[in-house]
This record gives C-alpha cells, sequence and structure tokens, in this order.
C-alpha cells in the first residue's frame, strides 16, 4: 500500500470536488476547495448548514467517494488507502450515532472491540472525558442527555487511540456549559499530538481553533489562523442601535456610507463603504467603532461570493 510522507500535513485536501444528483438538479456541495491541516493541531471548518462540512467529513473518513481530486489522511490516500485510514482515525459525526439501547459501558466496550483494543489499554486518554459519565455506566445511551450522549460518543471515538480525530458539529444541540467543557476536552486532546478536525456552524468556537477554514456553498471563502482573519480585515464597522432596530436597519440602508449592514445581536453592524467620509450619524443613534470578528469577516466574505 502507498504511503504519501508528509511531515508536517496530517490531512490534505487538494481541489476535490463533489456533486450530487436529484432528478434533474445537481448540487455541488463541494467546489475545488484545497487545504492542508498540520500534524497535532487543531483546525476548524465554520460555516452554515448547508455549506459542505458533512459531505467532506464523509469523504475524509472515506465513507464517500468524492469526482474528482485527492484527499489524504495521515499520509494515505483516502481511495486507496482506506482500510489504514480507518484504523488510524476517530470520527464523530454530527449525530448521535451509538446503540441507544446499549448502556455507556456496553457501547464503549463494543467500540473497543471493533479495534482490537480495550477501555484498559487506553482508559488514559479517555479518563478525563469518561470519568464525567462513569458513574451512569449501567445507563442506555438512549436515556442520556445532550451533555452526556456527546462525552459517551467522543470517549469511543477515541478508544483506540487515534492519530487524527474528525468531529463534525459536535456541539450543535448541547448547552453552554457543555460546549465550553467540550472545547476544554479538545484542547487537552491537542496536547496529547492528537489532530483534529472540528466542524462547527458557532462563530465563536472559530477562535478556539489554530486556524480556520471559512466555507460557504461548497466553497472555501478563507483560511488563516482566526486573530489573522479578523486583523487583516480591510473594512470600518460601526454597531448601531436605538429604540426603534426594525425602522433603523432600513433607514441605515440609506446612509450615503453605507455599504452593508444586518443585525448582531442588541446592535446592527454597519460596514462603511471604502473611500468614504468618517460617517456622522443622526441624532438618537447609540454608534461605535468595533473591532470585527469572525461574522464580519465571514458576512463579507459571503456577500463579495454572492456577487
Amino acid at each position: 500500500m502507498e504511503k504519501f510522507v508528509s511531515d508536517k500535513a496530517a490531512i490534505v485536501v487538494s481541489s476535490v470536488s463533489k456533486s450530487y444528483t436529484t432528478g434533474k438538479t445537481v448540487v455541488k456541495a463541494l467546489d475545488d476547495i484545497s487545504f492542508e491541516v498540520e500534524r497535532g493541531s487543531l483546525f476548524g471548518l465554520i460555516g452554515p448548514d448547508g455549506a459542505g462540512k458533512t459531505t467532506l467529513f464523509r469523504i475524509l473518513t472515506s465513507l464517500l467517494l468524492f469526482d474528482k481530486g485527492q484527499a489524504m489522511v495521515d499520509g494515505f490516500d483516502v481511495t486507496t488507502g482506506y482500510k489504514a485510514i480507518r484504523k488510524r482515525i476517530g470520527y464523530m459525526p454530527g449525530r448521535f450515532s451509538l446503540y441507544t439501547d446499549l448502556t455507556v459501558q456496553e457501547n464503549l466496550n463494543f467500540f473497543a472491540s471493533i479495534f482490537e483494543t480495550t477501555i484498559e489499554e487506553n482508559y488514559d486518554l479517555i479518563k478525563a472525558i469518561y470519568a464525567q459519565i462513569e458513574p451512569f455506566k449501567d445507563r442506555r445511551a438512549g436515556k442520556l442527555s445532550g451533555g452526556m450522549k456527546q462525552k459517551l460518543a467522543l470517549s469511543c471515538a477515541l478508544i483506540h487511540r487515534p492519530s487524527v480525530l474528525f468531529l463534525d458539529e459536535p456541539t450543535t444541540g448541547v448547552d453552554a456549559v457543555s460546549r465550553k467543557e467540550f472545547w476544554d476536552m479538545l484542547q487537552t486532546l491537542k496536547q496529547e499530538g492528537i489532530t483534529i478536525l472540528v466542524s462547527t456552524p458557532y462563530m465563536d468556537e472559530a477562535n478556539l481553533c489554530d486556524k480556520v477554514a471559512l466555507i460557504q456553498a461548497g466553497k472555501i471563502l478563507g483560511i488563516n489562523t482566526p486573530a489573522n482573519i479578523t486583523q487583516q480585515f480591510p473594512k470600518t464597522i460601526y454597531q448601531v442601535r436605538n429604540n426603534h432596530m426594525h425602522a433603523l436597519l432600513q433607514e441605515a440602508k440609506q446612509w450615503p456610507f453605507t455599504e452593508q449592514i444586518y443585525p448582531f445581536g442588541e446592535y446592527h453592524h454597519v460596514v462603511i463603504r471604502p473611500g468614504a467620509a468618517e460617517p456622522v450619524f443622526p441624532p438618537g443613534i447609540e454608534a461605535g467603532r468595533i473591532h470585527p470578528g469572525i461574522e464580519d469577516v465571514f458576512i463579507d466574505l459571503m456577500r463579495d461570493h454572492e456577487q
């Protein structure tokens, strides 16, 4: 079996495209995307539902064939080296996919046996995670809370000590505390040398990654560290609000300095038109210049992509 040697990259995606045909309609799920994930890093794939994240994960975990391009995981081609890849990776799909009628311990034992290992052999890797649900080891998986299901699924994905871990929207549908705990776990796993590729629709989670790729409609819009993505954003943004936010949204679209405006929490964000003079806001409006976040960059990139 051919193994591709790469000292730095654990995941290599090169010009990969994938389309689906539904009746007479052809949907391009991935459109000529390329990126690399360094070994031992935490890489985030950031984008909304339908952006192509799950399709890409299924390709990289050898569950789906692509139309063209090349993809490698841990040095092996995903098409010809899929058997080797499946032994080396951990995969946690977006939808809970463990056996709901088995107990917590039975699920973990089952996945350990598949990879010809035992819970005891790799318990040190999952101890911090599994210890939180071990008191409920005799409870059926289907009766667990969202956060506990998440921890069990991660434990099962790690029980064979994978070199690369794929997590497809792992925090969707769980509470804020569980989300924070989960990302703390990922930082610990990274220190173990595990390469982690995680997808999420939550823009705030992008800042917890070493590097992120912004994806929309099957295209990569940008790849960089979270800090560089926001620092290199060339446009000026103000946040504005008053007591009539809907009317303000419509009014602000007519301001001569407005390039784009969109709701953002308790405020609207106004992107200033390049070359415009310093904006002067009408009376009664609370306005202040802000540093752009990942969400602002993503919205701007989507707008440019659609034009």
